[in-house]
């Protein structure tokens, strides 16, 4: 048995796809689906924000990527947001602050559907929070895990839409996250009284670590697969 670390990859079959939008972008991005077992469930992924560094290799998505299809048989969808580069390429178009970026969300959406793959959740990081909030209740999803919200974009206005949309809304906010701490989270999401708030001591918005990934690994696995987590550490 090894121990998992940050650049362990787990059996799974990927493959390089393309979404086209609505608008006429192309995104580069990858799925990644189990070898051996169905998919049970499908994490959608949206990166933190472009111009601050943030892609579809952001290293939490990433490690999803390695680490979930093999343990809880998931579909995991990376891509990067319209003008983002990362080693996959870059998408066509141009960052547009969160907007046009609502096409994005659907092409992913889209994709996922015409595969055929289940019970598709939103998993936003930073950023990617902001559009799994403002977009999720257009689409047809099973609820969105919110890493690191910063609630800078999405408004009250948005996150109210989800008390009618009555799907799972759940973020996890590290302790020491700079842009968002647990108790003005929790404040700010009260205006969703089924939105769950879930703290994480001593962490920080980049998640940094294995303890932090696999805090956070763990979580989206006993949301989208209950009895799941913990996760094993080795392989």
């Amino acid at each position: 048995m090894t121990e998992i670390s940050s650049s362990t990859e787990l059996p799974s079959v990927r493959e390089n796809i393309e979404l086209h939008t609505a608008d006429g972008q192309v995104l580069v991005g990858e799925l990644a689906l189990p070898v051996a077992q169905p998919v049970a469930n499908t994490l959608i992924t949206l990166h933190p924000l472009p111009t601050h560094g943030g892609f579809m290799d952001s290293h939490i998505l990433r490690k999803a990527a390695n680490r979930l299809p093999h343990f809880i048989s998931s579909a995991v969808l990376r891509f990067n947001t319209r003008g983002t580069q990362s080693p996959r390429g870059k998408s066509t178009g141009e960052f547009d602050g969160g907007h046009l970026e609502r096409y994005d969300v659907a092409a992913a959406i889209d994709f996922c559907a015409e595969r055929g793959l289940p019970k598709p959740w939103l998993v936003g990081w930073s950023f990617g929070t902001e559009l799994a909030i403002k977009y999720g209740p257009d689409h047809d999803i099973a609820g969105a895990i919110l890493l690191s919200p910063p609630l800078h974009r999405a408004t009250e206005a948005d996150l109210m839409r989800w008390n009618d949309f009555a799907r799972p809304l759940i973020a996890l906010v590290p302790e020491l996250d700079e842009f968002l701490a647990p108790e003005p989270a929790r404040s700010r999401f009260a205006v969703v009284p089924g939105a769950k708030v879930l703290d994480f001591d001593g962490e920080k918005h980049l998640w940094v670590g294995e303890r932090a990934t696999r805090r956070v690994l763990d979580t989206i696995a006993s949301i989208v697969a209950p009895g799941s987590a913990p996760l094993p550490t080795s392989y």
